[in-house]
């Protein structure tokens, strides 16, 4: 797996983390004024988020990028096109930390790439990152990016459930449509068939947060704890979702599994005060 592979996949555990302790896992839920697609809020285009953030680079770092950008010149062009898209990549997702553009050059280079695997693995970059984001124009411009990798990777293998099930989980998080039924249907429609492809119950379950139906998410959350005691994302989810049930028991159960497996002693603390809060 290349560099740039590690650093933008490895902000999926930072994530998840930082929603804990510093914002929720759970969303409120919000009137349906508040949840429509994002055309009825700003359009978010590439241009304009490359413009806003090369004013904050220095002259050397805006240097490096025009390089970059205008390096492809002769010879291979394909490959050469790839190996500054990951360049980019890992610059702007790396030195900088303006994930959004990282995750967007790591996806032109996927396309170009155009393998199942490359397509799929830069479209759940993008839908990592979606969830953590707040803004409705944001939220649809990424979900739009993933769509796009998602059905491209359909085109080569039509069999690939975990793609069917992203591009799901697209319309239901992604803003990019005022029917999220139509998302959820087809992720349920996998899971039936097969109750224990986890990926598919963590969409769902999510799914179920988004719409208020807290006592569902439950049931898939524990589904997968219960195949990965180990998946901090499901232990996580339970813990808050008794939580704000009010089951307190519950709630210290699982933030315990949590400590348990939390290796880090600062998020470890963290974690026992929270639970010691509950008792």
């Amino acid at each position: 797996m290349k560099k740039q592979q590690y650093i933008l996949l490895g902000g999926g555990i930072a994530v998840l983390i930082a929603l804990f302790f510093f914002g929720r896992t759970v969303p409120v839920n919000k009137p349906a004024s508040e949840t429509m697609p994002a055309a009825d809020h700003h359009t978010v285009n590439v241009d304009t988020l490359l413009s806003q953030a090369k004013q904050k680079l220095t002259p050397n770092q805006l240097s490096l990028v025009a390089s970059l950008e205008n390096g492809v010149t002769r010879g291979d062009v394909k490959n050469q096109q790839i190996t500054a898209y990951q360049q980019l990549a890992h610059f702007w997702g790396d030195s900088v930390h303006h994930h959004p553009l990282g995750l967007y050059y790591f996806a032109e280079a996927s396309k170009l790439e155009n393998s199942e695997k490359s397509l799929t693995f830069a479209a759940r970059l993008l839908l990592n990152e979606l969830m953590a984001e707040g803004d409705p124009a944001m939220q649809n411009w990424m979900g739009t990016q993933a769509k796009t990798l998602f059905e491209r990777s359909l085109e080569i293998n039509p069999a690939n459930d975990s793609a069917r099930v992203g591009l799901g989980a697209c319309y239901m998080f992604g803003n990019i449509s005022d029917n999220p039924m139509q998302g959820i249907l087809a992720v349920k429609q996998i899971v039936d068939k097969n109750p224990d492809f986890i990926y598919g119950q963590i969409i769902l379950g999510l799914g179920d947060i988004k719409s208020g139906q807290n006592d569902k998410a439950i049931e898939r959350f524990q589904i997968v704890a219960a195949k990965q005691p180990d998946n901090l994302e499901a232990v996580f989810h339970l813990a808050e979702l008794y939580e704000q049930k009010g089951d307190k028991t519950n709630a210290a159960k699982w933030y315990k599994t949590a400590a348990e497996q939390v290796k880090v002693p600062q998020i470890k603390k963290e974690i026992e005060e929270r639970i010691k809060a509950l008792q």
